[in-house]
């Protein structure tokens, strides 16, 4: 939840670059094209990463133990990253495609709401037939069973390998549609 809500406010952030001017100044400079879109993403990277954090602090001091050694911290600590690398590139695209930073604002929302229609807070088996197939195959279950494994010693299985997979599959389709958004004729936003 953590994740998808830094997202938001990189969409805002984004929107607010492309409709607020700022973008077409960037545009008559010698810098590389990449660079604003890139330096959007490292932020919120950064961003995400500090209020993880913050997250597991408040864990830590409400009472959540763990029995995770430092090389599962280390696996959880990257599998938080490749999530976040990925739901911040696909927000960076729906800060792009927005037309106004108020409709930025909602297009991320949906990812907010991903955890609590997956495994987070009950187990899939408890679920109804429909919201389990859903529950199941979203790309926050695999992400949620993976650190709940890492930290807690339970079975991970094949989790770490969907993770990975969304990850990489959602951060590669959301770069490309981000870069395609970028690069289109201002006139035609």
């Amino acid at each position: 939840m953590t994740v998808a809500a830094v997202a938001q406010g990189t969409a805002i952030s984004v929107a607010m670059d492309m409709t607020e001017g700022i973008i077409s100044r960037f545009r008559t400079m010698s810098i590389s094209r990449a660079s604003v879109l890139t330096g959007h993403v490292v932020g919120s990277l950064i961003q995400t990463m500090i209020a993880m954090v913050i997250v597991v602090a408040v864990a830590l001091l409400i009472g959540f133990r763990t029995g995770a050694t430092p090389l599962e911290w280390l696996a959880a600590i990257g599998v938080i990253a490749m999530i976040a690398f990925a739901v911040i590139w696909l927000s960076v695209a729906l800060g792009l495609v927005s037309k106004t930073v108020e409709s930025a604002s909602n297009l991320p929302m949906p990812l907010t709401l991903l955890p609590f229609l997956g495994s987070g807070f009950v187990p899939t088996d408890s679920m109804p037939t429909g919201l389990r197939w859903f529950a199941e195959y979203q790309p926050f279950t695999p992400v949620m069973e993976t650190l709940r494994g890492l930290l807690t010693g339970s079975e991970i299985g094949n989790s770490g390998l969907l993770t990975a997979a969304w990850s990489v599959g959602i951060a590669f389709l959301s770069y490309l549609w981000a870069r395609k958004l970028y690069n289109r004729d201002p006139a035609a936003r």
